[in-house]
């Protein structure tokens, strides 16, 4: 019996301890898993002694009640929320921890703060693969790198250990994970700073702001929630080759509001409209024709740059660095930096443009020449060049002249002739021309002898009916010479007058033609020549000479009068020379009858005998050269 009852004791016991319990534990029948309210009993250098009513205290270390970069504020007696992870472990300790249960509690503000699209506060205090780690107050979140700025930040180490406001982008209570983005809230700010700022912003305002950007063209600076371009042009009156030799990421500067686009929202800046225009009186300061001292500050395929003060600078052609250099790279003539004489060419204040000249601060070797030679001159040089449309030859150490193709020789004016001629060998020439200002001079090797061709041409002109030799038949033409020396063409319709004589196989080599002169190009030294021409000429010639057509005859009728006319001119000739040898022979005949009556009369029979012969054949003359005109009457009617 005694047994039963100290059973019955001990149940009694027991039930009461765990009443007791459940009150102490404030009605909470589960411990593990749970956020639990506890009181600080101690506080050392590594940890901190928590009581939350079960058998054994709990340590939980001191760093889990502190946020990074804060020393922790706790002390003995202070009331705290903890979170049981086990009610006891092989030491017989509760294990408690400060950081799940502040969690837990952070979890039900971030969740609301998720839904409602909110902004919540975290410290940046370290660095992982892809991007960096947020405290939300407990909750451990992950921050993308393309999250941190609007644009990417090469040095994020001022934003770590600072509170940052940031919105949560993705929320995983299963999986605890948070993501959260600092740019969202930047653009937020932004847009909101922006709207703001562009209803102030007006044209020709000057604002202060900070370089964001810098790229190979400009600068982009912030001007508090938007942005503007700063060209590299208009960063400063001289010349700038990149942004970054003026601008640094970070610098703060005063610009001014160039051009303003409200519909696009661009915004175009300048610096170098605060400070004076150089240019304003550049035409008085820098007149044509004076020389001034520059600097080389950038070379170009197509010449070099001088600065002649700040924000003043002049081009140099290529063409206006050297008399002599051509088709030279002006690296090879000026270096950057260089200290150079140059001379003003022209000044286009508008365009904001000086050229200026090199060479025009040195001799020029053309003007020297020309003032110690003229034209006709001959001189003797050295062939430096030998190129497919002429010579070149050295005229000094620093200049050529050019003999063309056409001035080499009178006969020939090919390409062959310049086969003839070395690189190196010597030359004598005379100068044809000068003209020092397009740098040229033109010299002549065949002027150094008579043009034969001028020669063979004396007595020749244009009109002219001439003798020719067949010297080459052509299927369209034939050549001819003229005078032993000049050669002509006849073309096939210019053969005859008649289309069916207009045939170049009906003439021989060495065959003798009359022709007349068409034309004579002293060029090619050729003759254009026509036989139909001499033709014609020679019938107009006839018709003028000898009657018209107006009456209705042809030209054969009057070829045919005229010849008539002709040959009764040749008879009456013949007969006027018929006449004479009658008249002597009567006389011989009276001289004869008186010696008849002294001679016998057989001497007088043979002397009658005699005359009468020769009368007979002095009138057989005459009948015989008029019997070919009537002949030729015949065949011509």
């Amino acid at each position: 019996m005694a047994h039963v009852a100290a059973n019955l004791i001990d149940k009694e016991d027991s039930k009461e301890f765990a009443d007791l319990l459940t009150e102490s534990l404030g009605g909470q029948e589960k411990f593990t898993g749970n956020v639990v309210n506890g009181t600080v009993i101690a506080v050392d250098a590594e940890f901190v002694i928590v009581d939350v009513g079960l058998k054994s205290e709990g340590r939980i270390p001191k760093q889990e009640f502190s946020r990074p970069g804060e020393d922790p504020e706790i002390k003995a007696g202070d009331s705290v929320e903890v979170f049981v992870e086990k009610m006891e472990d092989r030491n017989g300790e509760s294990v408690l921890s400060r950081e799940k249960a502040r969690r837990e509690e952070v979890w039900i503000e971030l969740e609301k703060s998720h839904k409602d699209n909110d902004r919540v506060t975290g410290i940046i205090f370290g660095r992982v693969k892809g991007g960096f780690t947020v405290d939300l107050g407990g909750a451990v979140a992950f921050l993308p790198g393309s999250q941190v700025d609007i644009r990417p930040v090469r040095d994020v180490s001022p934003l770590m250990g600072n509170p940052q406001p940031f919105h949560i982008l993705k929320m995983d209570r299963s999986r605890g994970n948070i993501v959260v983005s600092r740019r969202a809230v930047l653009e937020e700010s932004r847009e909101e700073a922006k709207s703001d700022l562009l209803d102030t912003l007006k044209e020709g305002q000057v604002i202060q702001g900070v370089v964001k950007n810098i790229t190979d063209y400009g600068a982009f600076v912030d001007l508090g929630g938007v942005d503007g371009l700063l060209h590299v042009t208009d960063i400063s009156w001289k010349r700038v080759n990149h942004p970054s030799e003026v601008l640094q990421i970070g610098q703060s500067i005063d610009v001014q509001i160039i051009r303003f686009n409200e519909e696009t929202q661009r915004i175009s800046l300048g610096m170098k409209q605060l400070a004076d225009d150089p240019w304003k009186d550049v035409a008085d300061k820098y007149a044509v024709g004076t020389k001034f001292t520059g600097r080389v500050t950038n070379i170009a395929d197509y010449g070099a740059f001088v600065e002649l003060e700040d924000g003043i600078e002049g081009l140099v052609h290529v063409s206006e660095m050297s008399w002599t250099k051509k088709n030279v790279p002006p690296g090879k003539i000026v270096s950057t930096s260089q200290e150079v004489e140059v001379m003003v060419l022209d000044v286009d204040a508008e365009k904001r443009r000086i050229s200026l000249g090199l060479k025009q601060c040195q001799e020029n070797p053309w003007a020297t020449f020309a003032e110690n030679h003229k034209v006709g001159d001959l001189i003797e040089g050295e062939i430096r060049n030998v190129t497919e449309f002429g010579l070149f030859v050295g005229l000094s150490d620093e200049i050529d002249g050019m003999v063309h193709l056409s001035d080499i020789s009178w006969e020939d004016q090919t390409e062959e002739i310049l086969k003839g001629f070395t690189k190196g060998e010597m030359a004598k020439v005379k100068i044809l021309d000068m003209d020092p200002g397009k740098e040229r001079v033109a010299l002549g090797i065949k002027q150094l002898s008579e043009d034969p061709f001028e020669g063979a041409l004396k007595g020749l002109a244009k009109g002219a009916v001439v003798t020719c030799t067949v010297s080459e038949i052509q299927d369209k033409s034939i050549e001819v010479t003229v005078n032993d020396g000049v050669t002509g063409t006849i073309k096939k319709a210019d053969l005859s007058r008649e289309r069916s004589e207009q045939r170049p196989d009906r003439f021989a080599v060495g065959e003798k033609v009359d022709a007349k002169i068409l034309s004579m190009d002293k060029k090619t030294r050729k003759l254009s020549l026509s036989i139909k021409a001499r033709e014609i000429d020679e019938d107009k010639q006839a018709m003028k000479e000898f009657g018209s057509t107006e009456s209705g005859a042809s030209l054969g009728d009057i070829l045919g009068a005229a010849l008539q006319e002709k040959e009764g001119k040749d008879a009456q000739e013949a007969e006027a020379k018929e006449e004479k040898p009658k008249k002597k022979a009567a006389a011989k005949k009276a001289d004869s009858k008186k010696k008849a009556d002294e001679e016998p009369a057989e001497d007088k029979e043979k002397a009658d005998a005699s005359e009468d012969k020769k009368e007979e054949k002095a009138e057989e003359k005459p009948k015989k050269k008029a019997a070919p005109k009537k002949k030729a009457d015949k065949e011509e009617s």
